[in-house]
């Protein structure tokens, strides 16, 4: 049997008629930018996350450099930023010439709260929270920090659509939500896109101007801005997926259920669930101390796994610049080096997972 990491066409097949209806309609209307789809779909969107605002980008990380930039921090201004994320997550900080502050991770893969407060200096301005793999990170604690030392607070949400803390939705807590649509995202496009949402009137105006060159009107520029807009045809094929995402997050957590109840080996460290947080399974992350004998092992049976992520971004080529190195950081490095993603997609057959359940119980060292 083969058991891709993902399989996205099951998402598109389930959903065939509605997906081209919406499509059609935008090919067949003669707009395809910053149109109606794009202002019903943040419409529907500020409303599921419940934020009082919207507005749909090109990318997810977009979607940070813009968030901080609407915030006008000084130059060289310092952002804490959980050491155990996607590169894309510090993007947003250094291309706004921002410097990045880590913190290390709890055992839920996000930013420890516990360990923040030790990195705030009189620079500090900012906290950058990712909500990693699909699970909240805590925000009781964060924001109580925050608020003590009058920070802002950016949440990354790109892999937490629909993910509850305390049941609050992410991207609700602090002044910026960030979200990407990336297509093997919890709420996928067809391609690129992205959002912030907030509940500041100012912010939302403020990354609608950037976003569109500087410009309400056409060819009067208010502020030097940029070209990051959300299609036309993805925000109609996001208005269709967006009906539908509590339903695909639900069926994402019986596999990740399925997982939590069978896989019984004791050289695989399941992951853990936060008390008040609401999992909604973008990756499904175990940890093994022989990382890479259990991938091979895992593909000699046809079970494809990816790594998220092998290099954390203090030792990347891209922030060589800040002089870190190995050991800075044990615990996000000890995450790079042992942590794997099972199979986890929407459209995963009873029979896909007992097989890959059954082979990895079946492993040894």
């Amino acid at each position: 049997m083969k058991i891709p990491f993902n399989d996205l066409k099951y998402q598109y097949l389930k959903y065939k008629e509605e997906y081209n209806k919406a499509a059609i309609e935008v090919l067949e209307s003669g707009w395809y930018i910053l149109g109606k789809n794009v202002e019903k779909f943040e419409t529907n969107f500020s409303n599921y996350i419940g934020a009082k605002y919207c507005v749909g980008v090109n990318s997810g990380l977009d979607a940070l450099i813009l968030a901080f930039r609407a915030l006008n921090l000084p130059e060289e201004s310092e952002v804490i930023v959980p050491a155990n994320t996607y590169i894309a997550s510090v993007l947003g900080v250094t291309e706004n010439d921002l410097i990045p502050t880590f913190v290390e991770p709890d055992e839920y893969f996000n930013i420890d709260p516990d360990k923040i407060e030790e990195k705030i200096t009189d620079k500090t301005k900012a906290i950058l929270v990712v909500h990693l793999y699909g699970q909240p990170a805590n925000m009781e604690k964060i924001m109580k920090i925050a608020k003590k030392y009058n920070l802002y607070v950016i949440e990354d949400c790109a892999q937490a659509h629909g993910a509850e803390y305390n049941g609050q939705k992410v991207g609700t807590f602090g002044e910026i939500g960030c979200f990407s649509f990336f297509p093997t995202k919890n709420l996928g496009a067809f391609g690129d896109g992205g959002a912030i949402v907030t509940n500041n009137k100012n912010i939302a105006d403020k990354i609608k101007l950037l976003r569109n060159y500087g410009s309400v009107k056409k060819y009067y520029h208010e502020i030097e801005g940029v070209n990051s807009r959300l299609d036309e045809i993805q925000s109609a094929l996001l208005n269709v997926k967006l009906k539908h995402l509590n339903e695909l997050n639900e069926e994402r957590e019986k596999i990740a259920e399925f997982y939590l109840k069978n896989i019984n080996n004791p050289l695989i460290e399941l992951p853990k669930i936060q008390d008040k947080s609401k999992h909604v399974w973008h990756l499904f992350v175990v940890k093994t101390k022989n990382r890479n004998n259990f991938q091979k092992y895992l593909e000699s049976g046809g079970i494809y796994t990816q790594i998220h992520y092998p290099i954390p971004p203090h030792l990347s080529g891209a922030y060589r610049e800040f002089g870190y190195k190995k050991g800075d950081f044990p615990i996000t490095e000890k995450y790079s080096e042992s942590i794997l993603s099972l199979p986890l997609y929407n459209g995963m057959s009873k029979e896909e997972m007992k097989y890959v359940v059954k082979f990895i119980n079946k492993y040894s060292e």
